[in-house]
């Protein structure tokens, strides 16, 4: 007969391990995984995405669960095992007064110290290795217990949520995936081998490029070579010379009036051919759009364009520069070589300090240095940062500390900042806020 209690003890305790296990198989399966595993035809799938995606009402028939089976583990060991052991210790004549209390004592540590093991941390711990495959073997069990304990279930879930609206909570959808949990996946996955460091930096990438509107990724229009339509032999011959691009901006009448894009070579060959030179003839038209425009929907716009340059232009119709795939890719490969004969935007010297340009994509600025920047910020060039820093327009050799380095305006292009050296401060000697002004 003791063999008898012993097993049905023993049937309990891993019952509650199979509930502990699943509990935390279903809660910590992730449903991108199981939304793969229901698409692959798993048996078990669509079931844990169903209890998944209703956490509440499967932790109560769970909670049920474990309760019902410690009350009664509890209650049949002390009733049946525990008066056992104490009549088995009077029997060797132990003082009665003492082997009623020690017997029960003995049989409740020995029975929690199996429940512990058995019945809640090895089962977690499996659950931890591998919880989408175990919450799709245990889903449909979980069902059908909580069809069984649907009025505890619906009587618990109910309370649940009253106490949390009490409390002020919300409810919060947990299909939502914030960007803290896909950079803490990535860094999981570079951790574990499963991707290399040049894919986490792509990924990454990405993901700064889904935030930026155009304006932040555009050559500014200062920095653009053009040609003006009324332009004779002599003044092309000079701009083709000094130009390194191969497609230059062809300029109106008017200061503001920009008609489109002439190639460098149907220039050179129109000229070596002597042939009538008709500017407007070349220029190739080219689409304009807003620089609000988010960067992800210009690159649909040059993959079904033929011309892969665009004008940049406010609201007003005011021209900001050019765009380009290369200015895309850039965001998210970081800066190519520049062409020979183009200064870089920066530069590591001999002595570790960075030269910097100034129109340099402050996104850039952390993959070069070690700085942290604010998510949400009103610039997009280092010269933005410096201006946002100070407050006013710099005067040469002023300085600007941000997160541990030093920003020296050291050339200045008439009211634009040009060139920007950056060192690295001691420990010793940063400051202790983030941001200040030398």
């Amino acid at each position: 007969m003791v063999y008898v209690e012993i097993l049905i003890v023993a049937v309990l305790v891993v019952f509650n391990g199979l509930l502990a296990m699943s509990e935390l198989a279903v809660v910590s399966a992730r449903s991108g995984r199981l939304k793969a595993m229901k698409e692959r035809g798993v048996a078990g799938a669509s079931t844990a995405l169903e209890l998944n995606s209703d956490p509440g009402r499967f932790l109560s028939t769970v909670q049920v669960g474990i309760t019902l089976v410690g009350i009664i583990a509890g209650a049949y060991s002390g009733a049946s095992l525990g008066v056992r052991l104490s009549t088995l210790l009077a029997a060797y004549g132990l003082d009665p007064a003492l082997a009623d209390p020690l017997g029960l004592t003995a049989v409740v540590a020995a029975i929690t110290y199996v429940s512990l093991v058995i019945g809640e941390l090895v089962p977690k711990q499996l659950a931890l290795r591998n919880p989408e495959a175990i919450a799709c073997r245990v889903a449909r069990p979980m069902r059908w217990l909580s069809v069984i304990a649907r009025p505890f279930v619906w009587l618990l879930n109910g309370s649940g949520q009253l106490v949390i609206g009490l409390l002020g909570g919300t409810r919060v959808d947990s299909s939502v995936v914030t960007d803290e949990e896909i950079h803490s996946l990535i860094a999981e996955a570079e951790s574990a081998g499963v991707i290399e460091s040049g894919e986490r930096d792509l990924i990454a990438g990405v993901m700064r490029l889904g935030d930026q509107p155009v304006r932040a990724l555009m050559t500014p229009l200062r920095e653009v070579d053009m040609v003006h339509v009324d332009d004779d032999l002599e003044m092309l011959r000079q701009k083709l010379s000094a130009s390194i691009h191969s497609r230059l901006v062809v300029q109106g009448r008017g200061a503001d009036e920009f008609i489109g894009v002439i190639r460098a070579k149907d220039i050179a060959d129109t000229l070596m051919s002597h042939r009538k030179l008709d500017i407007l003839k070349l220029t190739g038209q080219i689409p304009a759009i807003l620089d609000s425009m988010p960067a992800v929907e210009a690159i649909e716009l040059f993959r079904d364009s033929a011309i892969h340059l665009a004008f940049v232009q406010t609201e007003q119709g005011r021209m900001l520069g050019i765009v380009t795939p290369t200015d895309l890719l850039e965001a998210i490969a970081g800066t190519f070589t520049e062409e020979e004969g183009v200064e870089p935007r920066a530069l590591q010297r001999d002595d570790g300090t960075w030269l910097f340009s100034g129109n340099l994509k402050v996104d850039a600025l952390p993959q070069l240095i070690r700085v942290s920047l604010p998510e949400k910020r009103s610039y997009e060039t280092l010269a933005g940062l410096i201006l946002e820093s100070l407050k006013h327009w710099p005067p040469l050799g002023e300085v600007v500390v941000v997160d541990g380095w030093r920003f020296e305006v050291v050339d200045l292009d008439g009211r634009r900042i040009d060139k920007v050296v950056a060192a690295q401060l001691p420990t010793l000697h940063r400051p202790g806020n983030r941001s200040a002004v030398a």
